[in-house]
């Protein structure tokens, strides 16, 4: 600088330049809906993030595709800035398949969509399988896509029991006579006579095997059977005609190959 003399002097002022932080907010994450990950930043010594969080490594659960800013300070107050994407992949829509009814001793397969691989509560790692549950049973299912995310799901598989189905006692009669045969347990009948009540008359000529197929109201269906044998009518002879005198006496002698008692 110059005085109004004429005289000059100098002086220097030193600057400093520091270098800003090397911020890092990481790697851009994948997840599921649903998961949660951490985000971790590094390069300074004090953290402030989008969400206002000021630790270095955050949790995060978000719904959709988010971009998280996080600013990075050093011991100069040097600040910069860094930020992460987290893309946030759907569940896949997972189904187990209708709830199914079925009687006892039935077969039903039950078939999951919606994923790329399963894993069945049974250990089956089919899309389908089959069952024959003896009770009500539920199975569950988690499914996997090709994004790695899972979902879970159930059906119901209810099992109605069968009927006790009864024809009733083997019974004997004898040739050209009838019986009634008495079904129950249901409230449907088919014999294998076409008859479709409970309670039918046959008169066999032959020892014959009646089935009946009794079915509930939740038409489960079980099969009796009932045998009816026919015993054949004795054969008998009184013996031949005779003529006495009056006041005389006779013996009348009956003969059969088959009778036990006479009348």
């Amino acid at each position: 600088t110059t005085n109004r003399i004429g005289c000059t002097e100098n002086d220097t002022s030193d600057v400093t330049v520091y270098p800003l932080p090397t911020a890092d907010a990481g790697l851009n994450v994948t997840i599921c809906s649903g998961k949660s990950t951490n985000l971790t930043a590094t390069g300074g010594n004090s953290y402030k993030w989008s969400n206002n969080s000021t630790t270095s490594t955050i949790t995060v659960s978000p719904v959709s595709n988010t971009t998280y800013n996080v600013t990075v300070t050093d011991n100069n107050k040097c600040s910069a800035t860094d930020f992460v994407t987290v893309t946030v992949n759907p569940l896949p829509i997972a189904s187990a398949g209708n709830n199914v009814t079925i009687c006892q001793g039935v077969s039903t397969t039950v078939t999951a969509t919606g994923g790329t691989t399963y894993l069945w509560d049974t250990g089956s790692n089919n899309a389908s399988f089959t069952v024959t549950p003896n009770s009500s049973t539920s199975y569950s299912v988690i499914f996997t896509d090709a994004n790695l995310c899972s979902a879970t799901s159930s059906v119901s598989i209810t099992v109605n029991p069968l009927p006790n189905a009864d024809a009733g006692n083997d019974i004997a009669i004898c040739e050209k006579t009838s019986t009634n045969l008495i079904a129950s347990g249901g409230t449907k009948y088919l014999w294998n006579t076409g008859a479709t009540t409970s309670t039918i008359s046959v008169s066999p000529l032959i020892k014959t095997t009646y089935n009946v197929t009794v079915t509930t109201a939740a038409n489960c269906s079980a099969t009796d059977f009932v045998v009816v044998s026919v015993n054949l009518l004795p054969t008998v002879e009184a013996g031949i005609n005779d003529t006495i005198n009056y006041g005389n006496s006779t013996t009348i002698n009956a003969t059969s190959a088959n009778a036990t008692t006479y009348s």
